[in-house]
């Protein structure tokens, strides 16, 4: 048995796939995930090191100590968090560009740690030194 084909129906098998079409939806995906991309600007703190080792402190810094069960201790006595504000502010008066170093124990809970630091920024100093002890 023997296939005739006719001169009008012969097609070429080899023409191969046509791409166009895909390398549109291709790259009308790519610009709509362009658009749509949200850009966030990632907030971070600055953390300034110090320059040289062998400078000596000229004077004392005061110090907050946050303990693991999260009492806060100022001066050696244990003082509520919201009281440490009204600290700040009597150390800022005696001495405008004073620092404070925040110690906190290793299990300290982080809640106190930022409560202690916004209270701290909330009387007026910034320059704060974190200090760990276990």
């Amino acid at each position: 048995m023997r296939t005739q084909f006719s001169l009008g129906e012969r097609h070429d098998a080899a023409h191969g796939i046509d791409l166009a079409p895909m390398l549109d939806f291709v790259v009308n995906l790519l610009i709509f995930f362009i658009v749509t991309a949200v850009f966030l600007k990632e907030s971070a703190i600055t953390v300034r090191r110090p320059t040289s080792v062998d400078a000596p402190p000229l004077k004392p810094t005061p110090s907050i100590a946050v303990l693991a069960n999260g009492d806060v201790v100022m001066d050696g006595l244990s003082v509520d968090v919201r009281a440490v504000r009204a600290n700040v502010e009597r150390l800022r008066a005696v001495d405008e560009h004073t620092g404070i170093v925040i110690v906190a124990e290793a299990r300290a809970p982080m809640g106190a740690l930022i409560a202690v630091v916004d209270q701290v920024h909330l009387g007026g100093v910034y320059d704060i030194t974190f200090s760990t002890k276990e």
